[in-house]
């Protein structure tokens, strides 16, 4: 079973890339980020053509958030608990069963939280602190639990090509990265470095300066398993070839495969 997250930067203007990697990569279950449209304007007939239940928590121009599925939802539920006032459209939730019970996946598209010194990080914080709150009581459940999408997070200095030019960054200030790994002392697991602990491998270059000839990527990507996932996890990988694509999102697609059988 493979779970993928994707920060599709406006699925308007990507989607023909996603349908791409959709026929070639056959994930079994998405999380796209950055929709940028209303739950209306989402094109599903073109993804549900493909085999994949879709439910999408959109909003107009910013922000959005999509679950595609080849199981059928049991249940979705959109909105992070914590702040009735936060009317961003960053967090879905979705479970589905399989032949040794249910997953539960959580997509995620955490606020960027720059420039650092507005109100933009203390509301990053706070999501993030929100993120804790609902990752302790879903661990409860003892079930696999996957939390995948763009965290707006690196975590470490392996994570980002030149690390002294990012240390005031909202993605990499000490608060940002403590709260990151307040996440995994719950016993959660950042998926990538359970199988490799190799430096430069990123999900995100930006499109200027070159930075994707450059190589002067991050990774901000990341799928976040329960132990019960972890346990299942069999392979991790970066699809970095869609951002050689023409015209492509500035992130790309990170997957993880799960020795978990569909019923």
């Amino acid at each position: 079973m493979r779970v993928a997250t994707w920060n599709v930067n406006s699925i308007r203007q990507r989607l023909e890339h996603l349908l791409t990697w959709l026929r070639e990569c056959s994930p079994d279950i998405v999380c796209l980020q950055e929709i940028k449209c209303v739950d209306d304007a989402f094109p599903r007939l073109e993804i549900e053509a493909l085999g994949y239940n879709v439910v999408t928590h959109g909003q107009k121009t910013f922000n959005g958030v999509a679950l595609l599925s080849k199981l059928p939802f049991d249940e979705t539920k959109s909105g992070l608990a914590g702040d009735d006032e936060d009317a961003h459209a960053r967090f879905l939730e979705g479970v589905v069963t399989l032949k040794t019970g249910v997953m539960r996946i959580a997509c995620l598209y955490l606020p960027n939280g720059n420039p650092p010194e507005t109100d933009k990080y203390p509301y990053k914080l706070k999501w993030m602190s929100r993120l804790l709150e609902y990752s302790k009581e879903r661990l409860k459940a003892e079930e696999p639990l996957v939390l995948a999408g763009d965290f707006n997070v690196i975590p470490a200095a392996a994570d980002v090509y030149n690390p002294a030019a990012w240390s005031n960054d909202a993605l990499f200030r000490p608060q940002t990265r403590e709260a990151f790994q307040s996440l995994l002392g719950l016993g959660l697991t950042d998926a990538l470095r359970t199988v490799t602990d190799e430096p430069g491998l990123y999900t995100f270059w930006d499109y200027q300066a070159g930075a994707w000839q450059k190589n002067w990527g991050l990774r901000i990507d990341h799928l976040l398993l329960s132990p019960q996932a972890s346990d299942r996890l069999t392979n991790v990988g970066i699809d970095s070839y869609v951002r050689a694509w023409e015209k492509p999102s500035d992130h790309v697609p990170v997957w993880a495969d799960f020795d978990l059988e569909t019923a």
